[in-house]
């Protein structure tokens, strides 16, 4: 049997400092959020049935699986079809974990043998997966790590393919910080 965990609501002002971070907009709770629960209780349509607009932005800000690199082989292939149209304009494609997905070596591993030979980059937002194991599997597959620049996770500074990757998330940049 598989169970749907999530809470009454989502978008409570008194649960910043508790469960989102003390300084989180409240458009950007619903992503936040349903990064770490399945569902939510939506007690909406007592005072009005959504409109159509509404339900799209649910549906953007929300993920569409919660598959984390398991049975994902058609999507795989049905997204870099797509995406293969860009051909020599592709740049490394970017598979960003969740923070809440811990180190899981052989879904990774399950995972890169179904992704053909593009540049690909991951962005692991959980420390468990910063480790030699996991370099070394990038490292054979020429698939770079993500050096995300945050002020929440310090990401290791290593080179696992002949490429890089790196995402400035931060918000305290100076002009020197960023010129090249």
């Amino acid at each position: 049997m598989k169970f749907w965990i999530g809470t009454s609501g989502f978008q409570y002002a008194e649960w910043k400092g508790n469960f989102y971070p003390e300084d989180l907009p409240a458009a950007k709770m619903l992503p936040f959020y349903a990064e770490r629960f399945s569902t939510t209780e939506i007690n909406y349509t007592f005072r009005r049935i959504p409109s159509p607009r509404t339900i799209e932005n649910w549906k953007t800000l929300t993920p569409a699986h919660w598959s984390k690199l398991r049975d994902c082989a058609d999507t795989l292939e049905y997204f870099l079809k797509v995406v293969g149209d860009l051909g020599e304009r592709l740049g490394p494609v970017l598979f960003q974990l969740p923070p809440t997905f811990k180190k899981d070596a052989d879904v990774l591993n399950s995972f890169l043998r179904e992704l053909p030979s593009i540049r690909a980059a991951f962005e692991f937002r959980h420390e468990s997966w910063f480790d030699d194991e996991i370099f070394e599997l990038l490292k054979l597959r020429n698939i770079a790590l993500c050096i995300a620049d945050t002020d929440t996770l310090a990401t290791p500074k290593k080179i696992t393919a002949d490429y890089g990757y790196l995402r400035l998330r931060r918000e305290d940049y100076q002009k020197t910080d960023v010129e090249h």
